[in-house]
C-alpha cells in the first residue's frame, strides 16, 4: 500500500510541474496540498526516533503477565490449593492425655488406695479404609483445576492485552490520518476563500470546506475519547496508573493474517487444549470423589487408645509394690442418625456433582460459540483488509488523481475534489480498523481454542 502512495505522490509531482508551466497558481497550491497529504503517511511509517518510549505488543504482554494482580491472585490460589492434598490424606492428630485416677479426696495421698494411679493415655482416630484416599484425591483434583485456571487466566490476559493494544493502535492511526486531513481541509478553506474573493470561485465551496473541517474536528473528538478509554483499559491490564501516557509504535508489529484451520478442527482441538474445560473436568472428578466419600460416611471411624497407669501404693497384706496398669481401648462411632446426616450428605454431594457436570457442558457450549463467532469475525475482517489493500485504497487514490486532473482544466468542481479526498482518507482509516479488528478477533480466537501460538 505504501508503494501505491509513493507512486501517487510521484504522479502529483508531475502534475505540479505541468501546472507550473501553465502558471495556474491556485491549482499549484492545491496540488502541493495533495503532495503534502500523500507524503505524510509515508513519513509516518518511517523508522521511529525513540524506541525506548514505545510500548510494543510483546512488551505489553510481558508486563501484564508479570504485574497483573488478577493473574497473581490466581497463581497464589493455585499454590495454596496445592498444599491441601497432603493435609486431606493425613490422619487426625493423636490425642495425648494425663489423668489422675481414683484419687482419694480426703487426703489426696497417692499411696493411700491401691486403685490410685497417675495415668498417661494416647488415642488415635483412624477413618474407615478408603476415606482418606478419597479426601486426598478430591483435593488433588481441585488443585489441578486451580492450576488450569491459572493457565486460562494467562491466555485470557494475553488475549485482552492484544485486543486493547490493537484498538489503541488503530485509534492512533485514525487520529493521525484525521490530523493530516484537517491540515488539508484548512488549506482548502483558504484556497476557496481566495478564489471567492477574486471572483473565480463560489461561496458554497467555502462553506463546504468549512463544514467538512468541522466534521473532522467532531470525528477527532470522538476518536480521542475512545483512545483515552482504551488507554485506561490497557494501563489497568498492565497494573499501571490509568492516567499514565501510552505511546505505541507508528508501524504495526505484524500485518500478517494467517490462514486458519476449519471450524470443526478448532472445536476438536479446544476440547483437548482449552484450560477452562480441563479445570471443569477436574472439578467434576473432585465432585465424584466427594459423592463416594459421603457414601463412605455410612461406615464408622475407629478410635484406638492405650493408657499406662502408675501406682505408688503397696499391698496391705504382703507389703509388696502393686503392679502398674495398662489399658487398651477400641471405639467406633455409630451412625444412628444416617437418615438426617449421611443420607442428606450424599444428596448434597450428588447435587454438587450434577452442578459440576452442567457447568462443564455450559463451558463447552460457550467455547464453541466463542470459536464460531471469533473465527467468523476474523474471516470477515481479513477479507476486508485484502479488499482495502488491493482495491478500495488504490481506487480511491486513482479517483483523487482523476478529480485533480479534471479540476485543473475546470471539468470537475470543488465539491467533487473534496469528496474524493475525504473518501480516500475514510478508506485509509477503514483499512487500519479492519486490520485491528482482524488482529483482535484472532487474539480472542487463540484464547478460545486454548492455543496461544494460534495468534502467531
Amino acid at each position: 500500500m505504501f508503494f501505491v502512495e509513493r507512486r501517487f505522490a510521484s504522479n502529483l509531482i508531475k502534475s505540479l510541474l505541468l501546472l507550473i508551466a501553465k502558471r495556474s497558481l491556485c491549482c499549484v497550491m492545491l496540488v502541493c496540498l495533495w503532495i503534502f497529504g500523500a507524503l505524510l503517511p509515508i513519513a509516518a511509517h518511517g523508522e521511529p526516533t525513540s524506541h525506548n518510549e514505545w510500548l510494543d505488543l510483546d512488551q505489553a504482554i510481558a508486563i501484564a503477565l508479570e504485574a497483573n494482580p488478577g493473574l497473581a491472585g490466581a497463581e497464589a490460589r493455585a499454590l495454596s490449593l496445592a498444599a491441601v492434598p497432603p493435609q486431606a490424606g493425613s490422619l487426625p492428630d493423636p490425642v495425648l492425655a494425663f489423668n489422675a485416677m481414683n484419687l482419694p479426696v480426703d487426703t489426696f495421698d497417692l499411696d493411700q488406695e491401691p486403685m490410685t494411679q497417675m495415668q498417661f493415655a494416647l488415642s488415635q482416630v483412624v477413618p474407615f479404609p478408603g476415606k482418606r484416599g478419597l479426601q486426598r484425591e478430591a483435593a488433588e483434583h481441585e488443585a489441578t483445576a486451580a492450576t488450569s485456571a491459572v493457565v486460562e487466566r494467562r491466555l485470557g490476559l494475553t488475549s485482552q492485552v492484544r485486543a486493547v493494544w490493537w484498538r489503541v493502535f488503530f485509534l492512533d492511526r485514525a487520529l493521525e490520518i484525521i490530523g493530516q486531513n484537517q491540515a488539508l481541509m484548512r488549506d482548502f478553506v483558504d484556497i476557496a476563500q481566495t478564489k471567492y474573493k477574486v471572483g473565480s470561485g463560489l461561496q458554497q465551496d467555502v462553506l463546504l470546506a468549512q463544514l467538512e473541517l468541522s466534521r473532522l474536528l467532531d470525528r477527532e473528538l470522538r476518536f480521542r475519547g475512545q483512545r483515552e478509554s482504551a488507554r485506561a483499559e490497557l494501563n489497568a491490564l498492565l497494573n499501571w496508573p490509568t492516567n499514565r501516557p501510552v505511546a505505541l509504535p507508528g508501524a504495526p508489529p505484524n500485518e500478517t493474517l494467517p490462514k486458519l484451520p476449519n471450524e470443526a478442527d478448532l472445536l476438536e482441538r479446544s476440547v483437548v487444549t482449552r484450560p477452562l474445560l480441563a479445570a471443569h473436568r477436574e472439578m467434576v472428578e473432585a465432585a465424584r470423589d466427594r459423592v463416594d466419600l459421603a457414601k463412605k460416611d455410612y461406615y464408622p471411624n475407629f478410635r484406638l487408645g492405650a493408657a499406662y497407669g502408675f501406682r505408688q501404693a503397696n499391698d496391705r497384706l504382703t507389703g509388696e509394690e502393686l503392679p502398674d496398669f495398662l489399658s487398651l481401648s477400641l471405639s467406633i462411632n455409630v451412625p444412628i442418625y444416617s437418615g438426617s446426616r449421611q443420607s442428606k450428605a450424599v444428596e448434597q454431594r450428588a447435587g454438587e456433582l450434577s452442578q459440576s457436570r452442567y457447568m462443564l457442558s455450559g463451558a463447552l457450549r460457550a467455547v464453541e460459540a466463542a470459536i464460531s463467532q471469533n473465527r467468523a469475525q476474523y474471516a470477515t475482517a481479513s477479507e476486508q483488509v485484502k479488499l482495502f489493500r488491493s482495491a478500495i485504497v488504490p481506487q480511491a487514490q486513482q479517483t483523487v488523481e482523476s478529480m485533480l486532473a479534471g479540476y485543473q482544466v475546470n471539468r470537475v468542481d470543488f465539491l467533487n475534489v473534496v469528496n474524493a479526498q475525504l473518501r480516500l482518507y475514510d478508506a485509509q482509516i477503514s483499512h487500519w480498523e479492519a486490520l485491528s479488528e482482524a488482529k483482535q478477533a484472532l487474539a480472542r480466537l487463540a484464547a478460545a481454542v486454548g492455543e496461544g501460538a494460534l495468534y502467531e
